[in-house]
């Protein structure tokens, strides 16, 4: 059947867009390369610098003053009749939340890296990330005018650490304060940077005499490592057929998009070097939207699988992946379409929630500016105002034809502190505030202590505890004492208990309170939670009360029995009980799932968790001794030590409790030369004098605050 004229505008349109994100370690270049892209595409007239507190994409004013990226930032741009969807992230492991929610809805993804540093540990963690929603990627290698650089070293680390197999698209010409170009192996044209900051633009020319056997082997290389994942170039290889440039092109595409290759590109961001020809790579390697699977889900009704695919004619469907307080127009709701199209003013369903909400008005973002645009379509990433119940992860669809797509999954705290109102008047916005930055952040969360009446906030680190507080002040005017930072411990069961009974009765004149619960409470599988699960038959325990019961073991599992730490990892079976036709109620079964779910604890030889850090430490040759020295009195697993040109990198598990103030110490150590890089990698089991006295402590301060 022939198309239509609008379906052909609407192929053309999706064919013309990419949705990427910029990923790195932290000071690999990412938020310079993308202030670069913006100003060669015509959507900045001034090049804004992360050191001065101009680059666009870091509008915060904590971002500006520190020189860090804390929230990922979108912005369009327009290079060669394509336009680029780009989501600039940060890189520091506090806030990998924004990083994760990115890619699950990008399809595409540049990796910037340090020509100097090469595969850097937050390097790894979004690699990791980009692995687990399948998002192609190219690879751009900064900074290669920096004191240390080398292209090849990076590649060779990206095969070791990343286990990626690497396709250099270019090779450098020179490298460090000798940097002055690259070599395209597919056109075999060498471009040349004029002036310092590449300022006097750039001339292709043929490839000096002296790089021509190197890039002669290096092309030769590509082609017969291209053949080993795409037979029809081992075919044209062995043959002896030549490859014609835009042949190659469209194999690297496709091996690409496959997710076989990484095409490498080389630059310096900040000298205005490489930018072009990654531009170039971002168009013709990375996918459109039409080049990606169609989104997968379940329809809420019948529980079946349903899929969307990329088109304005199939009924509309989105993920919203982020929430954000915006001071004029009130909560954000920033969202990828993957199929339909809708306008504003009108009805979304939110299948997560099972609630229609209305669509005041459609933004595309500029960083923190906004532009009012009248339709969304498939394959758009916008900002929806007016969406007052929907939270991150949350589905919004068409309510004839629901669908429910696969959640995003955030990494659990890891640190808390306790937080109080300065003033009266704070007092009552405190609550307010808390709640728009959890809603903002799912990592960051609010739980209030019974036991020593604190209010408790929890995040991934210190640096992102303090962003919190510091945005608490500035954006919402709460100003808070926080104590010094606790670690998130919890509490699990190491031992099953079978028939745990819970009995709430209460007589007291008139209708009384009756429930009455049997549990098998047993540990459960490692980072899973609790789980909960009715295997009432027969009606001992009416359906429309077990809901009460699993809310009552919930709220029961904030608190643990041995130092008021959550509970996780237990694995909770409603077997049985009993209820009164008159006097039983809700609240009568959650208090009595909640005396169960206590007991169970009590009786299951309940012990502490700690969090578990992956860290890495690169020092200097000479202080390796001193440095391993305090890691060992730190409790720190040792599981490696590496060279690199000059310097040790110390891997190993410390837990986090023994790292606080760790950045003071290695420094002092080291004369300032060392550096680490910490991320939470597990929960394991508190040894046995640390724990007595972490449950020693908990017991002073539940009497202090009685």
């Amino acid at each position: 059947m022939e198309k239509s004229k609008k379906e052909i505008e609407s192929i053309k349109r999706l064919e013309n867009l990419r949705n990427i994100g910029i990923i790195a370690h932290i000071d690999a270049g990412k938020t310079t390369t993308t202030e670069r892209i913006l100003f060669f595409t015509g959507k900045l007239y001034k090049i804004g610098t992360v050191d001065e507190g101009t680059a666009v994409m870091d509008w915060m004013v904590q971002e500006q003053e520190r020189g860090i990226t804390i929230t990922s930032a979108a912005t369009t741009c327009f290079w060669k009749d394509k336009n680029i969807n780009i989501i600039d992230t940060p890189g520091h492991v506090d806030f990998t939340v924004e990083v994760e929610r990115s890619l699950k809805v990008l399809d595409g993804a540049v990796i910037v890296l340090c020509a100097v540093g090469g595969v850097q540990p937050q390097t790894e963690t979004v690699w990791r990330q980009a692995d687990k929603y399948k998002v192609p990627r190219i690879a751009f290698i900064n900074k290669m005018d920096r004191t240390g650089a080398n292209f090849f070293n990076v590649l060779e680390g990206m095969r070791a650490r990343l286990n990626a197999n690497p396709f250099p698209m270019q090779i450098p010409i020179g490298s460090e304060s000798a940097y002055k170009g690259i070599i395209d192996l597919i056109s075999m044209k060498a471009t040349i940077y004029k002036g310092e900051e590449g300022s006097s633009g750039y001339e292709v020319t043929d490839i000096p005499e002296e790089l021509k056997a190197q890039a002669s082997e290096y092309r030769h290389n590509l082609i017969v490592k291209l053949g080993e994942v795409d037979e029809h170039v081992m075919e044209r290889y062995i043959h002896e057929q030549g490859l014609y440039p835009h042949e190659l092109v469209d194999f690297i595409r496709k091996a690409t998009i496959a997710g076989k290759i990484i095409p490498v590109f080389c630059g310096a961001s900040a000298k205005n070097k490489g930018i072009q020809p990654l531009l170039d790579g971002i168009i013709d390697y990375l996918p459109s939207p039409l080049d990606i699977d169609a989104v997968n889900g379940i329809n809420p009704e019948t529980d079946e699988a349903v899929e969307r695919a990329p088109s304005e004619e199939e009924k509309f469907c989105g993920l919203v992946f982020k929430i954000k307080s915006d001071p004029f127009v009130g909560k954000l709701a920033y969202a990828r379409v993957y199929s339909g199209k809708f306008l504003p003013g009108s009805y979304v369903y939110n299948s997560t929630k099972d609630s229609k909400e209305r669509i005041g008005k459609i933004l595309k973002m500029h960083a923190n500016k906004q532009e009012i645009v009248d339709v969304a379509l498939a394959g758009d990433i916008i900002a929806l105002v007016g969406l007052k119940n929907t939270t991150t992860g949350d589905t919004i669809c068409d309510e004839e034809s629901p669908i429910v797509l696969e959640r995003i999954h955030f990494p659990e705290p890891v640190i808390s502190m306790s937080i109080e109102a300065k003033t009266k008047a704070d007092q009552e916005k405190l609550g307010l505030a808390l709640n728009r930055l959890m809603e903002e952040d799912p990592t960051f969360k609010v739980r209030y202590a019974k036991e020593t009446g604190q209010t408790i906030i929890s995040g991934m680190g210190e640096l992102h505890l303090e962003i919190i507080v510091d945005r608490m002040l500035r954006e919402f005017n709460v100003g808070a004492n926080v104590d010094k930072p606790q670690v998130a411990y919890r509490e699990t069961i190491t031992k099953s208990c079978h028939k745990v009974v819970g009995k709430f009765i209460q007589q007291s004149g008139g209708r009384g309170q009756y429930g009455h619960v049997v549990l098998d409470v047993a540990p459960a599988a490692k980072g899973s939670g609790i789980l909960f699960e009715s295997k009432i038959i027969g009606g001992s325990i009416p359906r429309e009360y077990i809901p009460s019961v699993e809310e009552g073991v919930r709220e029961a599992a904030q608190n643990g029995c041995l130092a008021g730490y959550p509970v996780t990892d237990v694995d909770i079976k409603l077997i049985d009980g009993s209820f009164h036709e008159v006097d039983s109620s809700d609240i009568a079964f959650q208090m009595a799932g909640s005396i169960a779910f206590n007991e169970g604890l009590k009786n299951g030889r309940s012990v502490l968790l700690e969090p578990i850090m992956n860290l890495e430490v690169v020092t200097p040759d000479n202080y390796m001794g001193d440095v391993i020295g305090d890691l060992s009195s730190r409790r720190v697993k040792i599981e490696a030590i590496e060279d690199r040109a000059n310097i040790k990198v110390i891997k190993g598990f410390a837990p986090l409790s023994e790292m606080f103030g760790y950045a003071t110490t290695v420094r002092s150590l080291t004369q300032g030369r060392a550096s680490y890089t910490m991320e939470p990698s597990y929960y394991q089991e508190v040894p046995k004098n640390i724990a007595e006295k972490i449950v020693e402590l908990s017991g002073r301060l539940k009497s202090t605050n009685k």
